[in-house]
């Protein structure tokens, strides 16, 4: 902990103590360094398993923010452009009027593909574990309104059609970018797909309340090893809390010498591509480039920050005006309204530290 920032210390044992936290980590990054690495709680209730150092859980839709990363290297690289048509790089993709559908409308969520409707014989579970079958459907998927003109949270369909523009134009799955370019180099536990050998080391989630998306339940199958070895960039990242830290840390300036994006590639991902009601969830969000932005992000956090929350509380961004990457990961999943409690208040004592 470094000095300065022990009211972070003290909000973490709050939320054990006040707030109903079960198990939880959170971590801090300032200017390319760790200043705050917290972890506690039980990792799985149902044999006593303490949360450890190198705890891993699923983050839901943070996971977005891992994947807007990513094509925003490809687009920094020059494989991919924000303003060119998703068709260029999957030319299936063009079918049912979607030819000109840009990339920054995928990212924005106003594609008008909020979820797969084509394919009725597969389950919300059995959808889950589908993805080929669903990027095919997407494909030949008609948009429910016309791209542009509104947007609608892409819960479970961001992933797939991202994760599909990521492998036609790297010849690898999104997964597999992330491990080689990303995760390798900084050193992070972050997956998409992970490995069989560390399902160990995953704390299970524990349900109390039900998810926004329709697509399937939060509930058990979150917790099995298919689940967890499928690539669902939207959703199923499985990761720490001080991977998301010090990744987006590395977005925002150099971390023991890496830097993942340039600050005009953060101007560009942060410029605002959709703000308003939310055609599908009903509530305001603002989005840039894949993430989300102030007002959407905790009060506190600066008009510059950038990140993604997920269901049930999980949550990462960062600050570039206060050279902050910050990550939160927990098992409790809760219903909105709740899990945003243990977030904000941790939030809050990171900026009262400042």
């Amino acid at each position: 902990m470094a000095s300065g920032f022990s009211r972070v210390a003290e909000v973490f044992a709050e939320n054990f103590e006040r707030r109903g936290e079960l198990g939880a980590a959170c971590t801090v990054y300032r200017d390319g360094r760790p200043v705050v690495d917290l972890w506690g709680g039980l990792a799985d209730p149902s044999t006593g398993r303490p949360w450890q150092h190198d705890t891993l859980v699923l983050v839901f839709s943070t996971t977005k923010g891992v994947t807007s990363v990513v094509v925003n290297q490809l687009i920094e690289r020059g494989l991919l452009a924000a303003d060119a048509p998703v068709a260029r790089a999957w030319p299936e993709f063009a079918a049912s009027g979607k030819a000109a559908l840009p990339l920054r409308w995928v990212l924005s969520h106003q594609a008008g593909l909020p979820e797969v409707i084509t394919d009725a014989g597969l389950s919300g579970d059995a959808q889950l574990l589908a993805g080929e079958r669903m990027i095919q459907a997407l494909a030949a998927q008609a948009p429910a309104w016309p791209p542009g003109s509104a947007h609608g949270y892409h819960a479970r369909t961001f992933g797939w059609m991202l994760g599909e523009v990521v492998r036609r134009v790297t010849g690898t799955t999104l997964g597999q970018y992330l491990a080689r370019e990303i995760a390798g180099p900084l050193g992070l536990e972050l997956y998409i797909g992970l490995p069989e050998a560390l399902e160990p080391r995953v704390a299970p989630l524990w349900k109390v309340g039900a998810g926004a998306s329709e697509l399937a339940p939060y509930d058990e199958p979150w917790n099995t090893r298919a689940l967890h070895a499928v690539e669902l960039p939207s959703s199923n990242g499985i990761s720490s809390a001080r991977a998301l830290a010090r990744l987006y840390a590395a977005c925002i300036g150099e971390v023991d010498g890496i830097r993942l994006l340039q600050p005009d590639t953060v101007a560009r991902a942060c410029e605002v591509q959709a703000t308003g009601t939310d055609c599908v969830l009903g509530v305001p969000f603002t989005f840039g480039l894949g993430f989300m932005l102030p007002p959407t992000l905790p009060p506190r956090i600066g008009p510059r920050a950038f990140g993604h929350g997920g269901n049930g509380g999980s949550f990462a961004f960062a600050d570039p005006d206060r050279g902050i990457g910050f990550g939160y990961v927990l098992n409790r999943v809760r219903p909105p309204g709740e899990s945003e409690l243990c977030q904000y208040a941790l939030v809050e004592a990171v900026y009262d530290s400042l």
